[in-house]
């Protein structure tokens, strides 16, 4: 597939902050294969309702949309993009160790069965 066909995505679709551009930008010059950029995606979470991850990714399809950034692409495929519209990616590093990325302004989701930790037994399954 040809990046040409992708749907770009504008800052106001998601955006990523400095730090997280930087340290994105750090991590992709890092990978010593070719790849497209860093993908975005959501997996269900079970109770905790929908959780995001991101990865390394050596293609871009037909449904994907693409954030252009200075040295990467940031690439979310649409039935993503609908849980991230308006979303912020931002990098927090305490300095102990603990550094991780962050969504910000992320839309309120429910749980992933409704019934978790119940008194009615509810459970996922």
């Amino acid at each position: 597939m040809n990046e040409s066909t992708a749907t770009a995505l504008t800052e106001a679709d998601l955006s990523l902050s400095g730090p997280a551009q930087g340290k994105m930008a750090e991590l992709v010059g890092q990978v010593e294969e070719e790849i497209k950029g860093v993908r975005v995606y959501a997996a269900p979470g079970g109770c905790s309702g929908i959780n995001f991850g991101m990865t390394f990714t050596d293609q871009i399809d037909v449904n994907d949309r693409v954030l252009e950034c200075d040295s990467f692409n940031v690439i979310v495929d649409n039935d993503t993009m609908q849980y991230l519209q308006g979303v912020e990616i931002d990098f927090i590093d305490r300095g102990d160790g603990a550094a991780t990325f962050v969504f910000n302004n992320l839309q309120p989701m429910g749980g992933g069965c409704g019934t978790c930790g119940s008194s009615q037994g509810g459970g996922c399954s």
